[in-house]
C-alpha cells in the first residue's frame, strides 16, 4: 500500500481519501482512517477527484489511543536547552484533544498562557500492536509518517515542572497533511525537517540528528506500554525553538506556522489568541 492517505470532511461527512498530486479520491469506506488502519480492506477507489481546495481538511488520526511524545531528542535541541544528554528516551503524552487538522487554528486563551511556542516535529502512526518487539523488527509495525507541530505553553511547561498541562492545551498539535505509508518512505532517519513562522525560517535540521531513531523508539516504548493501531509518536523537535532564542519568541495572534518534512509534506496552520 503505497499512498498518501487524509482525513477530511466533505458533504458534511468524515471521508478518508487518497492523495494524487493536487487532487483527493475518496475511499468508499464506512468508518475513519484509525478504523482503516485497523481493518486494512482492499480499496474501493472513487472515480471522481476533489480538489483540495474542496475540503476541511481533519487530523490524519483524530481518536489514537495514545499520543506519545519524546523530549530532547535531537542533539542540537539539547544542547541549545543546556540539558543533559538524555540516557533513555524522555517521554511524556499529549492528550487528543490537542490534535487538529491542516489549516486549522492553533488557538490560545491569553489568560491561560502568553508564552506559546512551535516544535516542528515527525510523527509516526502506529500500524499493528506492539508490545516488546525488537529494534530490528520495529519498522514493521509502522504504518506511516506526518508532520506535527508539538505546540507548547512555555509559562505553563516550566512553571509547572512537568509537561502535560503545557503540552495539552485545545489545538496544540496540529497533525497532517496527511499519512504517507511507511512502504513509501523506508528510511525515516534522512529527512529534511523545517519550521517557518510567516515565511521565516526558525528551525532547519534533518531526522538524521535525531539521538534515538524511530526504531529504538518503537523497539523502547513497546517495552512500556502496548502500542496500538493509531497511536501516535512524536519523536522531538530540532533546535530554533521560540524558548531559547535570544531574544525569546513566541507566537501572536494572526501569525503562520509551517511545518514542512521532506517527502511527507506541509502543514500548515494559523494562531489565534483571545
Amino acid at each position: 500500500m503505497n499512498m498518501k492517505l487524509a482525513q477530511f470532511y466533505h458533504d458534511n461527512r468524515l471521508k478518508i481519501g487518497q492523495i494524487k498530486e493536487d487532487r483527493i479520491f475518496s475511499i468508499r469506506f464506512d468508518g475513519d482512517l484509525l478504523t482503516f488502519i485497523q481493518e486494512w480492506p482492499s480499496l474501493n477507489i472513487s472515480d471522481t477527484p476533489l480538489s483540495l481546495t474542496e475540503i476541511q481538511w481533519l487530523p490524519p488520526i483524530h481518536n489514537p489511543s495514545k499520543i506519545i511524545a519524546i523530549g530532547l531528542n535531537y542533539l542540537d535541541h539539547v544542547q541549545e536547552s543546556k540539558g543533559a544528554l538524555p540516557e533513555s528516551p524522555l517521554v511524556f503524552a499529549k492528550f487528543p484533544n490537542t490534535l487538529i487538522g491542516h489549516e486549522a487554528k492553533i488557538v490560545w486563551d491569553e489568560t491561560i498562557t502568553q508564552k506559546v511556542d512551535f516544535e516542528a516535529e515527525l510523527a509516526v502512526i502506529i500500524g499493528k500492536k506492539a508490545t516488546w518487539i525488537s529494534e530490528d523488527q520495529a519498522l514493521e509495525y509502522v504504518f506511516g509518517y506526518t508532520c506535527a507541530n508539538d505546540v507548547s505553553a512555555r509559562d505553563l511547561q516550566f512553571g509547572d515542572k512537568q509537561w502535560v498541562r503545557g503540552k495539552s492545551l485545545d489545538t496544540f498539535c496540529p497533525l497532517g497533511p496527511w499519512i504517507v505509508t511507511a512502504d513509501e518512505l523506508r528510511d525515516p532517519q534522512n529527512l529534511k525537517i523545517q519550521c517557518r513562522v510567516n515565511g521565516q525560517v526558525m528551525q532547519a535540521s534533518s531526522t538524521h540528528m535525531m539521538i534515538f531513531p524511530v526504531a529504538r523508539l518503537v523497539h523502547f516504548l513497546s517495552k512500556h506500554f502496548t502500542l496500538l493501531p493509531g497511536d501516535i509518536i512524536l519523536t522531538g523537535t530540532p533546535h530554533g525553538v521560540g524558548a531559547f532564542r535570544k531574544p525569546a519568541f513566541y507566537l501572536k495572534n494572526g501569525d503562520k506556522v509551517e511545518v514542512e518534512i521532506e517527502r511527507i509534506g506541509c502543514l500548515n496552520n494559523g494562531c489565534e489568541s483571545r
